[in-house]
């Protein structure tokens, strides 16, 4: 491969990397993500000093005037990558790396991967737990030898380089598609986990998508970008957590979130998704339906995800509820956001959310 492009200039055939802030580019103290203008120049001097620089692929940076706190994103910021990504790959580049904070790196890689699906689009999605550069040296930028930053960012390099289509989430040594990622650890280096039985949206990326479809697909989409960005103003994931308490306390918090605009609801059950019963909770949640919102049950549990095996969890789908499935809470939080900015009815978006669930039990049965 060629050496690294020392330009900041758009290059076609180089990865394009984005900077958006979290704790990889944090630095003095206390620590706070520094500004592109500041941090972009250290990187790039960083990179060119490497010592396997001529093993690396070409790099250009992509402009970026987001860099907050991952723990600060919202719906309007996620439109807001969705977008500088959408006009790049509209401008003939398909390799990507972002760089973002920890807190919500699983929620925005899996909402990419569902903005994206049935593109050929490569996006890598990293970060650290520590930050790439030393803030007890602060005469000059040089990297943290005791960080991950920096093994981090050459993993994803390089499977960036490798074009793979998808949205994948590079971490600790490990990368996994973006739907199946959460986040495990608060501190530790390896602080993500995922799976490889990944189905929609990871299949249905292509190797390469012809132009004519590339353009019908991009115009669809730039078709529908006005209601996008106007909805993720005011568009709100909300999540209710069972606790071992009566279920009218439930039933009262999922009471309050009637009256507003048709909204996502992610109902975190125990287990397999069992959920207390009450008559009036039963009634509250078919009345949600009714007023257009989307609920959907959820484990509290890292990993297994929900089934309706057991009478304690089963009743709920009787009242309108979505089942997730074996979807992680950050994979239902971005696909309920997407269905919610993308179409504009209740009945269009479960209609979508069924065939994804169809397209995923068709993937899973594939690969047992």
């Amino acid at each position: 491969m060629r050496s690294r492009s020392s330009s900041l200039h758009s290059d076609a055939n180089a990865i394009q990397l984005i900077y958006a802030g979290g704790t990889f580019g944090s630095y003095r103290k206390p620590l706070a993500p520094l500004a592109a203008a500041e941090f972009l120049p250290a990187l790039q001097r960083l990179l060119e000093e490497s010592d396997n620089t001529e093993s690396q692929p070409t790099i250009s940076w992509l402009n970026n005037t987001l860099i907050k706190d991952s723990s600060q994103l919202n719906a309007q910021d996620f439109v807001h990558f969705y977008m500088l990504l959408l006009d790049a790959y509209g401008a003939g580049h398909r390799q990507f790396v972002l760089i973002t904070g920890t807190d919500t790196l699983s929620y925005l890689g899996a909402f990419l991967a569902e903005a994206f699906a049935s593109t050929d689009l490569c996006l890598i999605v990293t970060g650290s737990m520590r930050p790439l550069l030393d803030s007890e040296v602060l005469k000059s930028y040089s990297v943290d030898t005791n960080s991950d930053a920096w093994s981090n960012l050459n993993d994803a390099l390089r499977l960036a380089a490798a074009g793979e289509s998808g949205v994948k989430i590079s971490f600790g040594g490990e990368a996994w598609s973006a739907q199946t990622v959460q986040k495990i650890h608060s501190h530790d280096f390896m602080a993500f986990t995922g799976h490889s039985r990944a189905a929609y949206p990871a299949n249905s990326y292509v190797k390469t998508l012809p132009g004519m479809r590339k353009q019908h697909w991009l115009d669809d989409q730039r078709a529908i970008l006005d209601n996008i960005q106007s909805r993720s103003e005011h568009t709100r994931i909300h999540a209710l957590y069972c606790l071992p308490n009566d279920a009218e306390v439930l039933c009262l918090q999922l009471q309050a979130l009637l009256s507003q605009p048709p909204c996502g609801i992610i109902l975190l059950g125990f287990g397999a998704g069992n959920v207390p019963y009450a008559p009036e909770l039963a009634a509250a949640l078919q009345n949600a339906y009714d007023c257009g919102h989307m609920v959907v049950c959820a484990s509290q549990c890292p990993f297994g995800g929900v089934s309706d095996s057991y009478a304690a969890g089963s009743w709920q789908y009787d009242y309108q509820v979505i089942s997730g499935g074996r979807l992680t809470i950050p994979a239902i939080y971005a696909r309920l956001l997407w269905l919610l900015l993308s179409y504009d009815t209740p009945a269009r978006r479960r209609q979508r959310w069924t065939y994804t669930v169809n397209q995923t039990d068709i993937a899973i049965s594939k690969n047992r």
